[in-house]
């Protein structure tokens, strides 16, 4: 089946990439082969994003920034970060000392700029621990510390896995789940399909196949109607639950772009949420470019935040990026900008309006918090509060 239109003109990779594509490519069509002529998109995507050495997070490609693929918030500057850091620096004064753990930490501008302004505000964690599973990302955060925060070094430590039950402090993800691989589904006429992929005619291309038991039954309660194309985030469910089997005390806090239940799986989102990022284009098709662009999902936070109270974690908080920031402080922050700086005044000017302006990132990135044996209100959700509508 023909899932998307096909991709617009994207710029030419380079011999290097296609080389690599190709090794990407090769692997999992020998893993189609094995399966008897399909996967399901769930393994294709993970192949196609963390294959070891050939996957796009794997690989050494250049991700973030304006010489990658996107941006991400901590790419924009230390904004975020600040505002970041007072909701952490709550939640580790509760905790009277705690660690952080941060799950695919990027670049490491995020991880940096958090930790200079927990010590600018005296909260700094005991441990900062970043969980990064790419050796070259690895590399990079560590460079980045190594010039601009040497002296917060000595906390940071690299993780391969989840840490051990018994962890007390904050873990945080930024754009961290919509990476997760998820299952796509169709409502047929003859009841619900699960999307694979195959190959043919020297490209990947999409398959139909009857859905298991556990897809059927969560597609089947949702009522849509024939025809309807969509994903459902088993992983990133899964990932929550394993964050609450360590949780000992403390907050899961998340910030992804996506919508509660009743809006993702509106009547007017009947092809899905699926989202490629190439060289800052961004397009629907993730049959193309394997292991050179990114693929990502929205999240239904509906099922994010099921999946962690049915955990034993709290619901503390979920709302928009823009009003979380502006819970955190975003106009104090403001006030550290010298107004006669002209330059420095558009940088944060314009730094601010892409992180909140609701065409922007401010509405469609949202914030979420989970937690255990935390029972204060959290600063970040004071302005609004919208876990009703989860």
């Amino acid at each position: 089946m023909s899932r998307i239109p096909n991709a617009p003109a994207l710029p030419e990779p380079t011999p290097e990439e296609r080389a690599l594509s190709q090794r990407l490519t090769d692997l999992i069509r020998a893993e189609i082969n094995r399966a008897g002529g399909a996967i399901p998109f769930a393994r294709f995507m993970e192949l196609a994003l963390y294959a070891p050495e050939l996957g796009y997070y794997s690989a050494g490609k250049h991700k973030f920034g304006a010489a990658g693929d996107f941006v991400t918030a901590p790419e924009l500057g230390p904004v975020f970060a600040q505002c970041l850091a007072r909701q952490c620096a709550e939640i580790l004064g509760a905790l009277s000392n705690g660690d952080i753990l941060e799950v695919g930490a990027g670049s490491g501008a995020l991880a940096m700029q958090l930790l200079l302004e927990l010590e600018r505000l005296g909260q700094l964690p005991a441990h900062y621990f970043i969980l990064e599973i790419s050796s070259a990302l690895r590399a990079r955060q560590q460079a980045v510390f190594a010039d601009q925060a040497t002296h917060l070094l000595e906390r940071v430590h690299w993780l391969d896995t989840l840490p051990p039950a018994g962890f007390r402090g904050i873990v945080f993800g930024n754009e961290l789940l919509d990476a997760m691989p998820v299952e796509c589904f169709r409502v047929g006429a003859d009841g619900i399909e699960q999307l694979q992929i195959g190959w043919e005619e020297n490209c990947f291309v999409w398959r139909e196949m009857r859905a298991n038991d556990a897809l059927r039954d969560r597609v089947t309660a949702l009522g849509l109607t024939e025809g309807y194309v969509s994903e459902i985030g088993f992983a990133a469910e899964g990932w929550v639950r394993s964050v609450a089997d360590i949780l000992e005390q403390g907050v899961l806090l998340l910030v992804d772009y996506g919508f509660p239940r009743t809006e993702f799986y509106h009547p007017q989102r009947a092809s899905g949420t699926l989202m490629c990022h190439y060289r800052h284009r961004a397009h629907a098709d993730p049959l193309i470019l394997v292991g050179l662009q990114d693929i990502t999902a929205h999240m239904d936070f509906s099922a994010i935040a099921k999946a962690g109270t049915e955990s034993g974690l709290n619901l503390l908080g979920y709302t928009s990026q823009a009003l979380f920031l502006l819970g955190c402080g975003l106009g104090e922050i403001a006030t550290r900008i010298d107004p006669a700086d002209t330059r420095a005044h558009l940088h944060f000017t314009n730094e601010v309006k892409k992180l909140t302006l609701p065409h922007e990132m401010g509405e469609l990135f949202k914030v979420i918090a989970l937690g255990r044996g935390i029972d204060m209100p959290l600063t970040g959700f004071r302005l609004q509060d919208r876990r009703s509508r989860l």
